[in-house]
């Protein structure tokens, strides 16, 4: 089934883009979270001017996410977790738990885009990627000390 995204998805594509994704796909998740049009014959001549309007979103998100980046990276994140003497964390902090801090702070970002390659499990100071859109990436400073 060929649709046309309404959103940038990371795996699919950009604003604007036809492309074929499997039916149940389109039918179950897109359409319905309104992130893809059906490409039909009446959309792809719509197509023309949603790609005009759709620019002007793209543009109206970048400006906001590069505002909401800097003001990310001045933030530095406190969590405190019950440390061993090593230093070594009992548990781990996650990407769901930096988004619930942020989160408090007023900052409403899905944890999926707080990319941890691996949960911090030691007391330190980390730099932790937050993609804001496919070409920002904000660099999130988190201080995880014992409690």
């Amino acid at each position: 089934m060929k649709v046309i995204l309404n959103e940038n998805i990371d795996t699919l594509g950009h604003i604007g883009d036809i492309v074929k994704v499997a039916p149940g796909y389109a039918r179950n998740y897109l359409l319905p979270k309104g992130l893809a049009v059906e490409a039909t014959e009446k959309n792809a001549k719509a197509l023309d001017h949603l790609k005009r309007q759709m620019a002007y979103k793209k543009d109206k998100a970048l400006e906001s996410a590069k505002l909401l980046v800097s003001k990310l990276e001045a933030l530095t994140v406190n969590l405190s977790h019950q440390a061993g003497e090593e230093g070594k964390l009992f548990g781990s902090v996650t990407n769901m738990e930096i988004a619930a801090y942020l989160k408090e702070n007023g900052f409403d970002i899905d944890r999926k885009k707080i990319v941890l390659a691996d949960p911090i499990k030691q007391v330190g100071e980390y730099t932790v990627p937050v993609k804001m859109f496919p070409e920002i990436t904000a660099k999130l400073k988190v201080n995880v000390t014992a409690a």
